[in-house]
């Protein structure tokens, strides 16, 4: 029952993602087949990462199931790009439910191997986040992990929410909804209030040491 409703949830996020990848290729003009490697990369990409680091069979390669869910989520992009244009803000609601439901699952499947908590919350973030890292280097964008914008915090925030959750004594299904929803409202908080880390001063600094050097 566990292992079935975290691949529902896999599939769900491999949705999510596919679509907000897609948009933004299309958004970039990229062709449909350019589109679906941008969508899949964004889908699997943070997955296939936590497997190999696993050292657990590559989720994708055993079930086919997330490339057709990524041909349909290009599908639908077709065919409804247009409504999507229309709405505000559609990437970052398919980013962000994309996200959620996949910090869910790296934590939960680093679990299931046997991990202690801390490295789940770290294999969590990397399979929510790393996939977007891939997305934005293809489609020549500075990847949003690396930006101001509070991305992979809240995976880290969602993780810790799991922990707490699950040493509460919650059910599984309740700590896994309780992550998700901290990671989207994290999310939607960060851009509503404007919400982001400290840059590094760097190039200031580095303005400075050669502004006295030249002295």
């Amino acid at each position: 029952m566990e292992s079935t409703f975290v691949t529902i949830i896999e599939i769900i996020g491999t949705m999510a993602f596919a679509i907000s990848g897609i948009r933004l290729a299309s958004a970039k003009k990229f062709d449909w087949f350019g589109a679906y490697v941008v969508g899949l990369a964004t889908a699997i990409g943070g997955g296939t990462l936590r497997d190999v680091l696993l050292a657990l069979p590559v989720f994708w390669m055993q079930d086919s199931i997330y490339l057709v869910v990524t041909a349909l989520s290009l599908l639908f992009v077709i065919c409804f790009g247009k409504y999507l244009i229309r709405l505000q803000h559609t990437f970052f609601i398919f980013d962000t439910i994309g996200l959620a439901l996949f910090v869910v699952v790296g934590i939960q499947k680093t679990l299931m191997t046997g991990y202690p908590f801390w490295v789940a919350i770290i294999m969590g973030t990397i399979t929510g986040a790393f996939g977007g890292i891939i997305r934005d280097i293809l489609i020549n964008e500075e990847p949003l992990i690396f930006r101001k914008d509070i991305y992979a915090m809240a995976c880290i925030v969602g993780g810790i929410f799991y922990w707490l959750s699950h040493t509460a004594g919650l059910n599984s299904v309740a700590t896994q909804s309780i992550s998700a929803f901290t990671v989207i409202v994290i999310r939607i908080m960060a851009v509503q209030y404007h919400w982001s880390l400290p840059a590094l001063k760097a190039e200031e600094e580095y303005k400075s040491l050669s502004n006295s050097k030249d002295i």
